[in-house]
């Protein structure tokens, strides 16, 4: 790869990325960048730029068929990026037909029985750590509390769960190209059609549009996917501002808890999806006044955009108008993005609510964040607490070992057959 594009892998960029776009913006509000080993992209920081692109589909289209076959097949950026019937690949008719089933389904979904799940469901996981007095919150906590959200209103039982949440987590490590999780989901459709309940499964399998089987294991599996790793880091980068700056954490003891101010603020300045949206113009244009070659992939970057320089930084308290979760016709659906803030929400509350005394048990200096160009995540966040009284919640069983992440091959058996019996209670 040529000396002029800027890598946005690697530990480098990794841990301190607003720095790489501040660099980047010296060239204008795009600029050429390294997804991976020998795949170059254009990343735009410019926010206006941003919106340009995602309210125009008809010039930057979605489908990177064109650009994937000129890739290797064992390309880490290639399982995140290629090509699938989804409402995220599609445009035009197709998409509005799969997007607007998407949508009705999720609009279906009890957000005050959700939410009253969640806090049951935070408040187990807790029961597991909080004698210890001390956790890594990314692996005993937000890592998840989300899958449990997903299979939940997806209406899996335990089995196709363990199944579901292994193949999203094999998904974004880039490892069996997502067929881990179609399979998985495909089972799950199966059942669904022949045995329908009070689901988001069963609602899209019923919906007016008429999805076949094929189009339904496309659509859930996109859902699965994108509601677990994304939500994980907005778990957990909420909790880490809340514990490390000083606009937050003085507040913490206080017995005020400014918990939807601090997701704003995650969701400005280091959203859980760093930089994506990718498009794929067909032919050469120009983006902020820079060409965009045709045919190769042109990243969003929202963690750039939404710290343009040129976008008022000032009362971001209440303010939506972040491009967190996109714009246009690919935004994240209005009933997704609710059912995300609430998670979110819900998730930092009963952390804070249960372990009031919590503090991090390192600096955040320490820190260390996982690599790769698409998202912002923690690899943990240890924390040390004095611990409350016992509370027992038997419905969830004795509790399971922590699952670590562990560097190297991809190993769900034995990861997820820990996972499988504490869902089950065992």
């Amino acid at each position: 790869m040529t000396d002029d594009r800027t890598r946005l892998h690697g530990p480098e960029f990794a841990a301190a990325p607003q720095a790489v776009y501040q660099q980047l913006r010296q060239a204008g509000p795009t600029a050429p960048v390294e997804i991976a080993p020998d795949v170059p992209a254009t990343l735009v920081l410019g926010y206006a730029e941003a919106l340009q692109v995602l309210r125009d589909p008809a010039n930057f289209p979605k489908d990177p068929r064109t650009w994937q076959r000129t890739v290797a097949q064992g390309c880490p950026v290639l399982p995140l990026m290629s090509f699938r019937p989804n409402c995220m690949f599609t445009d035009g008719a197709t998409h509005a037909r799969l997007r607007g089933a998407v949508t009705d389904a999720l609009a279906r979904v009890d957000t005050r029985e959700l939410r009253t799940h969640l806090e049951e469901t935070g408040d187990a996981l807790i029961d597991r750590f909080a004698a210890e007095g001390e956790a890594d919150l990314v692996e005993q906590y937000a890592r998840v509390l989300p899958l449990l959200m997903v299979t939940r209103i997806c209406g899996a039982p335990p089995v196709i769960s363990e199944k579901i949440v292994s193949g999203a987590l094999a998904l974004f490590d880039g490892v069996d190209g997502g067929r881990g999780i179609g399979t998985a989901v495909a089972e799950l459709v199966a059942a669904k059609r022949s045995r329908p309940g009070p689901d988001v499964v069963s609602w899209l399998l019923a919906h007016q549009a008429g999805l076949t089987d094929d189009e339904a294991v496309h659509q859930i599996a996109l859902l699965c996917s994108a509601g677990s790793e994304p939500l994980q880091n907005l778990i957990a980068n909420t909790l880490r501002l809340l514990l490390v700056d000083e606009r937050f954490a003085g507040d913490l003891s206080g017995g005020s808890l400014p918990v939807a101010d601090a997701l704003d603020e995650v969701l400005w300045s280091d959203p859980p999806v760093a930089n994506y949206g990718t498009v794929f113009p067909p032919r050469e244009v120009q983006v902020g006044g820079n060409p965009v070659p045709a045919d190769q992939p042109l990243l969003i970057s929202f963690a750039g955009a939404n710290t343009d320089p040129a976008v008022d930084a000032g009362g971001r308290v209440g303010n939506r108008a972040h491009v967190a979760f996109g714009a246009g016709r690919h935004a994240c659906p209005s009933p997704a993005q609710r059912i995300a803030r609430m998670t979110g929400t819900a998730a930092v509350e009963r952390v804070l609510d249960r372990l009031p005394d919590l503090e991090p048990a390192v600096p955040a200096e320490a820190l260390e964040w996982n690599s790769g160009p698409f998202h912002r995540s923690l690899a943990s966040l240890p924390v040390r607490f004095p611990p409350p009284p016992k509370q027992i919640r038997p419905w969830l069983g004795s509790p399971a070992p922590v699952v670590r992440r562990e560097p190297g091959p991809y190993r769900p058996a034995g990861r997820w057959a820990a996972f499988s019996r504490w869902l089950r209670g065992g």
